[in-house]
């Protein structure tokens, strides 16, 4: 009997050790933000300055960079003095011919979306950039672009937005 209680308080201890030893770090909002220095982000409204305008594509855009920060950061949206700063424009809303049909005629429309971001970092002035993302997607050309075009700004503008956050703080 004396063996089993040894063994029971051998057992607890080397548990106990064990967990102490090991800690496990997991990042949920998938950033490297440094919370105890940066708490801040300002994120200007982006203006449509491309020769083609779809009107719904300015808000859509400018509220999913938002909404993509507020979601997965901790970071407070702020007007003015953030510790972190997103400015820019889209700058090319296009659509072109993708491929055409044995008969010669257009068989796919690509529509591609381009933005320039200029990114600065109050905290760390290195960290600053001024660069362009874009993103693409394709539709038949039997469809028209009014039928497609909300769900393919959609699907751009979230890609887009994406890559921003991964080049701005997620320090892949």
């Amino acid at each position: 009997m004396v063996w089993r209680s040894k063994y029971r308080i051998l057992l607890l201890v080397a548990v106990m050790v064990m967990v102490s030893a090991c800690s496990v770090s997991y990042k949920f909002n998938s950033s490297s933000i440094d919370y105890t220095k940066i708490k801040s982000i300002q994120i200007a409204d982006f203006p449509i300055r491309s020769s083609y305008v779809w009107g719904p594509m300015g808000p859509i855009f400018n509220n999913e960079l938002k909404d993509k920060f507020a979601g997965s950061t901790r970071l407070q949206l702020v007007k003015r003095n953030g510790d972190l700063k997103l400015e820019g424009e889209i700058t090319q809303y296009n659509q072109r011919n993708k491929s055409v049909s044995a008969e010669g005629y257009s068989a796919q429309t690509e529509l591609s979306i381009v933005v320039n971001v200029r990114f600065t970092n109050n905290v760390n002035h290195n960290e600053d950039f001024e660069r362009t993302f874009n993103a693409s997607r394709s539709y038949n050309t039997t469809q028209s672009l009014s039928s497609v075009q909300d769900e393919l700004v959609t699907q751009m503008v979230k890609d887009i937005c994406d890559q921003i956050f991964n080049e701005t703080v997620a320090n892949w």
